[in-house]
């Protein structure tokens, strides 16, 4: 399934110059498997980071130079209540947004988000091109 989600922004992201994973955290196999497969710059932030390779950063109030020129944003399982800031965030900066929750939680945002079932991976996509 990873593998799947990986390969979805592959096809649909190859061409971006700048990707950001939030709330990176220490799961890191869609991560390795995008640096392997893209040559997009790839930035990942968390509130707590655990190597330096990850940028500190609270989606919450989000230091915004971080972001730009993204054209996708995307979390893995974020907590429900994080869903409206990285929406916000996604709005400001005009960046495609990817959610990918926990097969258990719903989506926290305003609607606009779409259920993708690619292979097998599900996960909701917004669009703000």
């Amino acid at each position: 399934m990873w593998n799947d989600f990986a390969d979805y922004i592959i096809k649909h992201y190859s061409r971006s110059s700048l990707i950001v994973e939030v709330g990176a955290g220490h799961f890191q196999q869609v991560v390795c498997n995008l640096k392997k497969h893209l040559k997009v710059d790839i930035i990942m932030t968390d509130i707590k980071p655990y190597h330096d390779q990850i940028i500190l950063d609270d989606i919450r109030q989000p230091n915004l130079k971080i972001y730009e020129n993204a054209q996708l944003i995307y979390s893995i399982r974020p907590p429900e209540e994080l869903h409206p800031h990285l929406e916000n965030l996604s709005d400001i900066t005009g960046a495609d947004l990817i959610i990918k929750p926990l097969s258990t939680d719903s989506i926290n945002t305003r609607g606009k988000m779409n259920l993708i079932n690619y292979k097998k991976a599900v996960f909701y996509k917004s669009s703000n091109k």
